[in-house]
């Protein structure tokens, strides 16, 4: 049998969940004109067809029994409504009464419940499916336990504190929230409080000093990567000021963030929804944060010289994507043009960076940066977080690698000219590179990948570049390496920015002049390079990093696995016991 997409996972499982547990309710009903019987238990709503419907072709006729299953996991049931109940909103009330009219005089009453159905890559859906009863009291009964079933769903999420971008992408951000995610919040029964955005760090300023975080279960933003960064550093700053902890020491433990962050994508990039949803839709996101889904993420710490500079769980990138970014911020009139152009003038310039780069390998770790394995919905690496006893392993081989130069304590330390030093604390994934800069990179392992791209030419570099859109494996070359870390540091030959009367050294290029149209600007930039942390430029380049494992929580699963078909009448479900009704 074809799925027909309102399994929210395989049959089998589900078939499991329904032998397994006593029944709640069970009823014959109509739906669509078709005597069907529902099944409820605590876990799994299901109903089928039972009915003899006579069937004509070519002007005969045959009987045939049609038994077409279908079933939704309980934890999955957006709402359940009275069918003459009105929405909040116009599209809900004539979808409603437009259903009304089509119900039979013998059944009179009818529920609906809305579920989540999955389609084609990885988004979701609000389905309906609308059952008619004969009495009144029995479709109160049904409406009644559904509800007793979802109120005990304790990790949904009944109060949001909203923030919207109104500036970014392509200005969609209030009408996004407004036309595809308010009505499921209300549908859901969701209380959100909106604050629209009028300038640079509002969201991050409020949450930091003003919001009132106890009346809420979660912060939603309405936007792209760098509007969840705003809430990023203001809840966890918010969160360590509470716990009187002290983010300028490198080596503080954070404490984590209590509530959830969910993420509406609405901005020029998104690329932290589609590495945790594996899709960058509007309407998924918001049932994600509907069913109260919870997904850990690693966050990176990053300091200079015992100062606080930010907060990463992406990409931090020195050489080639700081060039980058820090060139595109020129262009900024250009709009998303302006990272194609800037792209393409750093490739030519082909610049390298000399620098030493220490780093403390992650120990008792279940994959390598290299083994293929993906991060997924229930990740068993991410299930496998660093113990206390490891975390204190790592501090005494800090400890002592401080008082060691060599750094031989457990520490590796790698001195060279690179194109590009990378740390990749997820895949990066995104439409245009779907397998992103480090394929088997995880969410919540406590670790970040590390790429060193050495000097090499040209050609070479392309090639590694190119790699990123396809299936090949982008480290197998002479000139990368990749390590996956829990900490690192970085110290570039210079150490400090320093004026450009004070650069006497030449600037480091390999064979091609950069395109500039000042000398002493290329001076200053080949000779120094910038950190490009999750989108913003950092102002020093020498920094240490910590991995801070779990510090952060997502309305999210990770990317779910395709999902199988149905399987034709897989198990038993209603030959348990009689009906009830």
């Amino acid at each position: 049998m074809r799925n027909h997409g309102r399994t929210a996972q395989p049959m089998t499982r589900l078939c499991d969940d329904m032998d397994k547990q006593s029944r709640l309710l069970s009823s014959k009903l109509f739906e669509k004109h078709r005597q069907v019987e529902v099944v409820l238990n605590r876990s799994v709503l299901a109903w089928k067809e039972t009915e003899k419907s006579q069937k004509r072709s070519s002007g005969s006729s045959s009987l045939s029994e049609t038994a077409h299953s279908h079933a939704v996991q309980v934890c999955e049931i957006v709402a359940v409504h009275k069918m003459e109940d009105g929405g909040q909103d116009n599209t809900d009330t004539e979808r409603r009464q437009k259903k009304a009219k089509q119900l039979s005089p013998l059944y009179p009453h009818a529920f609906t419940v809305s579920y989540v159905r999955r389609t084609r890559q990885h988004q979701w859906r609000c389905s309906d499916i609308t059952f008619q009863c004969a009495n009144q009291g029995l479709c109160e009964q049904w409406i009644q336990v559904i509800n007793e079933q979802l109120s005990l769903l304790a990790n949904r999420p009944k109060s949001l504190l909203v923030y919207i971008n109104p500036y970014g992408g392509k200005r969609r951000g209030k009408r996004i929230y407004e036309q595809k995610v308010a009505p499921l919040f209300r549908r859901a029964c969701i209380s959100a409080d909106v604050i629209v955005t009028e300038r640079a760090n509002h969201a991050r300023d409020h949450l930091k000093t003003e919001a009132n975080l106890d009346k809420y279960d979660g912060v939603v933003c309405v936007g792209g990567d760098g509007m969840f960064s705003e809430i990023l550093h203001g809840l966890v700053t918010r969160t360590q000021t509470d716990s009187g902890v002290d983010q300028n020491q490198p080596d503080a433990e954070l404490v984590p963030c209590s509530l959830r962050i969910g993420i509406i994508p609405a901005g020029s990039t998104d690329c932290i929804c589609f590495a945790t949803v594996g899709t960058n839709d509007p309407v998924t996101s918001a049932l994600h944060i509907i069913v109260g889904d919870s997904q850990p993420m690693d966050v990176c710490s990053v300091h200079h010289d015992d100062v606080f500079l930010r907060y990463s769980v992406s990409l931090l990138g020195y050489g080639f994507y700081g060039d980058v970014l820090t060139d595109s911020e020129r262009k900024r009139w250009l709009g998303p043009a302006r990272y194609d152009l800037s792209g393409v003038k750093t490739f030519l310039s082909h610049n390298y960076y000399e620098g030493t780069i220490s780093f403390l390998p992650a120990e008792n770790n279940m994959g390598t940066p290299r083994d293929k394995l993906q991060c997924r919905s229930g990740c068993c690496v991410c299930q496998q977080k660093p113990s206390s006893k490891d975390s204190k392993q790592w501090e005494m081989s800090e400890e002592k690698e401080k008082s060691d130069k060599d750094g031989s304590s457990g520490w590796s330390v790698i001195r060279g000219r690179f194109i590009a030093i990378n740390a990749a604390s997820m895949s990066c994934a995104c439409p245009r590179s779907p397998k992103g800069l480090s394929p088997s990179a995880h969410l919540a392992d406590g670790t970040t990948d590390l790429i060193l791209v050495r000097k090499c030419s040209r050609l070479d570099f392309l090639r590694h570049l190119l790699r990123h859109t396809n299936k090949e494996d982008q480290f197998d070359h002479s000139f990368v390496e990749v390590h996956r870390v829990s900490k690192f540091r970085f110290q570039p030959r210079h150490h400090e920015l320093v004026s450009l009367e004070d650069l006497n050294e030449s600037p480091k290029k390999t064979g091609f002049s950069p395109i500039c149209s000042a000398q002493t600007t290329c001076n200053y930039s080949t000779a120094h390079s910038s950190w490009n942390c999750d989108g913003e430029i950092l102002s020093h380049a020498a920094i240490q990093v910590s991995v801070q494992c779990q510090l952060i929580r997502l309305f999210a699963r990770g990317i779910e696995e395709q999902q199988q078909c149905v399987f034709e009448d897989p198990c038993p479900l209603w030959a348990l016991e009689p009906s009830t009704h």
